[in-house]
This record gives structure tokens, sequence and C-alpha cells, in this order.
């Protein structure tokens, strides 16, 4: 086998042996420090006894544990083994655990059980890929996690060692990231690991857990451990804007947003109370990191910015030939991406990438659009795109001013047969104050200002809460309103 992360994470400890792996906040404003040799002892003793226990090179083995330093050492345990990790989030129980074990034709499931884990084995799991997994393990497979299913039925992305190594590799020429580095981490481990989590150890880096999800705590750790990069969600952004503590990142030298679009409003308030902008960065499991805002931030955060130098991305018209002159939301192409380090497979059904991946590179589903600098923007998903009378128009549009009404939380915009028109618009949205939301006239008047007629919805619909994934992206996958 290649020489894989397990193996240069090792190295990393052979070389700087008392170079903290992690920081973690002990919640009584101290901060306890994993060494990278005690994070290597840890793991290494978790695969000695997943092999004692039956645990084989190339079985699928789900892990489910609390978001901390258990589920990274487990999580690299399972490597080390050089089993494939199949993380699952941990507030998967009862009828949706069952599936996920079933479709991910899981041998084991690793659980947490401080100090330890537990391990439980399906003898009875089958293979993936109708060949008695021969071309599954073929691949040396590392990583199997499913997509957030936000439109449709969620995928098994599956991920081989040297898709992994490839992928690193191709972020870290752009993101620079080394030993110097201390990383404040907020994002979920169960969706978020590979270009973050295995790259922050590849580097030599520390990673900074706080003990808690509140602005106060988070900053007290990340100042006093003087965090250099933030990888976040705009969810953590906004959350850290709205602090008054008047405590600083003095350290930071960048902060990426990932996991859903970013807010103009969010990422300048940001930069308004700790003097740094914000770089969006379009993260995708069947690709990696292929394109991240590095150079213009400051002055278009809401910009996915420019392909990173190891990946080609295009844009795709229906006839399936490139398109050229995308130079707005009102004339879009679909984003193909081709570049080192894409997925090895898709399972339930097996899928090789040799059949996904050609001639077009990787399909995102997305619209998007090149500006005169050559930055990429997000327009929306095709599957959200509404068509009235004609006029063609993405959700996303329509839901990005809805959000920056002050007296909404959310929304989500959704198209409704209309007979004449073919699709009208129609939103829901969560109230800041659910006793008291805002008017019918409010939001029109709200739109009116922001976006031509025919985008405006025809319908504003009040209701308690919006269905998200559990990575917390908005759920689409629902029957359209009607």
């Amino acid at each position: 086998m290649a020489v894989t992360v397990i193996d240069a994470i090792r190295a990393q400890a052979a070389r700087r042996p008392a170079h903290p792996a992690l920081l973690l906040d002990d919640r009584r404003g101290g901060t306890r420090t994993v060494s990278y040799a005690e994070l290597v002892a840890s793991f290494e003793a978790h695969a000695k006894r997943l092999a004692a226990e039956g645990v084989r090179a190339g079985d699928r083995c789900g892990l489910q544990a609390r978001q901390g330093r258990g589920f990274i050492e487990l999580a690299l345990g399972i490597l080390a083994a050089d089993a494939c990790l199949a993380p699952i989030p941990d507030d998967h129980r009862g009828a949706v655990l069952d599936d996920l074990v079933r479709r991910s034709r899981l041998h084991h499931r690793v659980e947490q059980d401080d100090p330890n884990f537990r391990l439980d084995s399906y003898p009875d799991a089958g293979a993936v890929d109708g060949a008695g997994d021969r071309s599954f393990r073929a691949l040396q497979p590392a990583y199997l996690r499913f997509t957030s299913g936000t439109t449709n039925r969620r995928k098994g992305v599956l991920l081989g060692h040297a898709a992994i190594d490839a992928r690193l590799t191709a972020a870290n020429r752009a993101l620079e990231i080394g030993p110097q580095d201390r990383v404040l981490w907020l994002l979920p481990m169960a969706h978020h690991f590979v270009v973050s989590i295995l790259l922050y150890l590849r580097e030599g880096a520390s990673i900074l857990l706080p003990a808690s999800g509140l602005a106060r705590p988070i900053l007290e750790l990340a100042s006093r451990e003087r965090a250099t990069l933030l990888y976040a969600s705009p969810h953590h952004y906004q959350l850290l804007a709205k602090d008054v503590s008047g405590l600083q990142l003095p350290g930071l030298r960048r902060a990426i947003s990932t996991a859903d679009g970013l807010q103009s409003a969010v990422a300048e308030r940001f930069a308004s109370r700790f003097g740094s902008p914000v770089a969006q960065a379009l993260g995708i499991i069947e690709v990696g990191l292929p394109v991240a805002n590095l150079e213009h931030a400051a002055r278009k955060p809401a910009s996915l910015g420019r392909p990173l130098p190891d990946y080609q991305v295009w844009l795709r018209g229906e006839d399936g030939r490139p398109v050229s002159g995308c130079t707005s939301a009102q004339h879009t192409g679909e984003i193909c991406i081709r570049g080192p380090g894409m997925l090895d497979a898709y399972l339930d059904p097996w899928l090789p990438a040799r059949e996904i991946l050609q001639p077009d590179g990787f399909r995102t589903g997305d619209q998007g659009w090149f500006d005169a600098d050559g930055d990429l923007h997000l327009a929306g998903r095709r599957s959200n795109r509404i068509s009235m009378a004609g006029m063609k128009f993405f959700a996303e549009e329509v839901e990005a001013v809805l959000d920056a009404h002050p007296e909404v939380r959310e929304s989500r915009v959704s198209a409704r047969p209309h007979a004449q028109l073919g699709q009208i618009p129609v939103a829901q949205f969560v109230a800041e104050n659910a006793a008291h939301p805002a008017s019918r006239a409010d939001l029109l008047a709200h739109c009116r200002a922001r976006l031509p007629a025919y985008k405006i919805p025809r319908e504003f619909i009040a209701v308690d809460a919006l269905p998200h994934t559990s990575s917390g992206k908005l759920r689409r996958s629902e029957a359209p309103l009607d």
C-alpha cells in the first residue's frame, strides 16, 4: 500500500513528538494538550484492539462518537487498522441508524463508550459491488460518507487512500497549513473530516476543540491559544459576530466558511467585529476543496472565488457543451469539475468513478457563473430552479433576500404549479418573533425593493421550523408546495 494519511501523521509524531495535536478547552479557563506522540499512541492502541476483535483490512467500519478528542482518536484508529471509516452522526438511533447500517453494508460499528469503545459486528453484511467486495477492496477504501440529501436520495461516497492523499495535497497548495497553525474547529466531525481534520494533522497543525458551542467560551479558547485559522459554517460566523465581550482573534490569518452559502451581511459583520474577511469555499464530498475565495474575500464575500491551481472548473450548458459569457445569475451553466482526489465510487447502488466522471468531470448539479475577475458565483441548484411564464430563476436568490429581512430567521422558497404561468414561487419562513411574525405586506415591500416582480413569492407562510439535514443544510427533498 502507498503512503497513507495515517503514515503522515505518524511521521509528524516522529519529528515533533511533543508538538500539540489537540488543544482541549477544559471549561475552567485552561487548556489540556494532547501531543502528537500521545495522539498516535492512542489511535495505535485502538487499531490493535480492533484487529484483535476481528476488523480486517478493507472492512467497512462505522463510527458513532461524540464531537471531540474521542471521535478523532477512534476515527484514526479505524484508519490505522486499514479499515474503511464510515462516520455516523451521533443522533442517528433506532430505524435511522438501522437503515444507514444496511445501506452501507457495514461489517462493524464502533460506538464511543468512555474511556474506550464498544464494537458491534455484522457477519452477514453482504457485498456492495456485485463482486464479493473484490472491486471495493481493490480501491484500498478509507472513507465512506453519505451525502446530505438536501434535494434527493443520499448517496454513499467512497474515497480510497490515494484519493485522500491527492485531494489533501491539492488543498494545501492553496491553504498552506503547517505546524505553526492552530485551527479553531467548530464543524460536526461526522460530516467534515477529510479536507479538514485529516489535513490539519497530516501537516502537523494543532486543532483547538471548544467545550461549548456558545460564542464566549469559543472566543476565550481561540484568544487564549491564538488561533490562526477558523474553519466554520455561516451559522458560526453569525454567532461569533454577535458576541459583545470584546474578545478578539489576534493571531487569525484566515477565516474560511463552508457547508452552506455565506451571506454578505454575515461576512461583513464578522469582518467589522474581528478585522478579518471571511473566505467562502466550495467543499464537495465527491471532489474535495476545488474552489476558495482566497483573493477577493474582503470585497466580494459572497463569491466562491477562483478554482485552486490543480482543478479545472467549467460551465456546462443544457446541450452538454461548455458555455461562455455566463457573467450574471441570469445566464448560468452547470458547474463541472476535473482534478485530483475525485471519489472512487458511489455505493447503493455501486457505481465506480469511471462511470461518473467521464467526459464532463464531476457534474455538481449547481448552476454558477464567473465574473470579470474569474471568480465563481453560485446561483443555485438546477433542481431548485423555478420557471414562471418562461422566466427562470433560483429559489436561493429569493431566500437570500428574505433572510436579510430583520424579522426573518430563515426561509425556504418552493415552486407551486400554476395552470397559466407554469410555476409560481411560494415562501415559507421562520419568524424571529413567532408571536408577531412579519406581515405579508411588509415582506412584499421588502421583496419589491430588491427583486423583479416575477421572483416575488405569491404567498408567505409562517412556520415554526424548517427541516434540515443532519449536517445543518436546508432540506428540500419534500414534495413541492401545493
